[in-house]
């Protein structure tokens, strides 16, 4: 599944034709419960690229699915996951027993819907679109129903009679919707801390084992890519949880533990600064320098002095 090509939905009225949907009755916005679908989707359509945002909100009795290296279960709370154009979205259904009545609903809207309005540049700060669907928000009953509800006024907006001010309208409701999903994804945070704290703990193990191997000049400084891909979780939900936890970025969080190794590598050796930055993995000493000064406020000559 991972080696297939994956399959571009080019508009959302191929979308529609592909599930056995009618013409969308909007060619750049359209909403679709489980209810209208006549036919599942083929495994080589499951692994996609969309052209346009596709919202979904989930709830599969009976099926679980792979995505990535995770296998993930639909049945136990309503799950709500964001693809924005140009993303993959590789689904595999890994079993399939005594499915159930399925539930839920997709929102898809076109860029250009959006173009030359103010969502169009504010949607690229909902980090939660570059979330893997592990990642995704896990919604109580009552959070599920808000955001049922301006989907159903969505929906109705433009079934309803276009004119001049629907399009306002149904933009107003995409980025309510995108305003509480925003707010629950920070609840999430909070109410899943012991996940959270455990990803916390592997990330502190992570840096600690990279920063204390002895091939640092040639690996280099870790990448955010880097520690994102070891913890198996994307990286735009690696950087949400510790600004929401810590306060600071993933790569903030890299430079702290670089430094605390620099400070230990200051204070008990006697090698030189230069020395010290190579061993770092830095190519240049002064770049070594320069962030040791705007994290400590002191050069690294000064603080080893402090020592003496």
């Amino acid at each position: 599944m991972a080696h297939t090509k994956p399959r571009r939905i080019k508009s959302i009225s191929e979308f529609h034709r592909l599930r056995g949907l009618p013409k969308p009755e909007h060619p750049l916005v359209s909403v679709v419960t489980t209810d209208d679908f006549t036919k599942l989707p083929d495994p080589i359509a499951m692994n996609t690229v969309f052209d346009f945002y596709f919202i979904a909100m989930k709830r599969l009795k009976g099926v679980k699915y792979k995505y990535g290296q995770m296998h993930y279960d639909f049945e136990d709370e309503g799950v709500l996951f964001f693809m924005s154009p140009n993303q993959v979205l590789e689904l595999e259904i890994i079993e399939e027993e005594n499915p159930g009545k399925q539930s839920g609903w997709i929102l898809l809207f076109h860029p250009d819907f959006i173009w030359n309005t103010p969502l169009a540049k504010t949607i690229k700060r909902y980090e939660f679109f570059d979330y893997s669907v592990n990642e995704a928000l896990l919604l109580s009953e009552k959070e599920e129903l808000t955001l049922s509800g301006i989907i159903h006024n969505i929906r109705q907006e433009y079934l309803s009679n276009i004119d001049k001010f629907s399009k306002q309208i149904i933009i107003t409701h995409i980025e309510n919707l995108l305003s509480y999903s925003e707010r629950f994804y920070h609840r999430q945070f909070i109410t899943r801390e012991k996940a959270n704290h455990q990803i916390l703990e592997r990330l502190e193990k992570l840096l600690t084992d990279y920063f204390n191997r002895d091939d640092l000049a040639i690996r280099g400084l870790p990448s955010v890519q880097y520690v994102s891909q070891e913890l198996n979780i994307s990286r735009g939900y690696l950087g949400s949880l510790l600004r929401m936890v810590t306060g600071q970025s993933t790569q903030q969080h890299i430079h702290d533990k670089l430094i605390e190794k620099a400070r230990e590598k200051l204070s008990t050796t006697n090698l030189s600064v230069s020395e010290i930055a190579y061993e770092l993995g830095f190519e240049h000493s002064q770049s070594f320098s320069k962030l040791f000064k705007t994290k400590t406020n002191v050069s690294p000559l000064k603080f080893r002095q402090s020592f003496n």
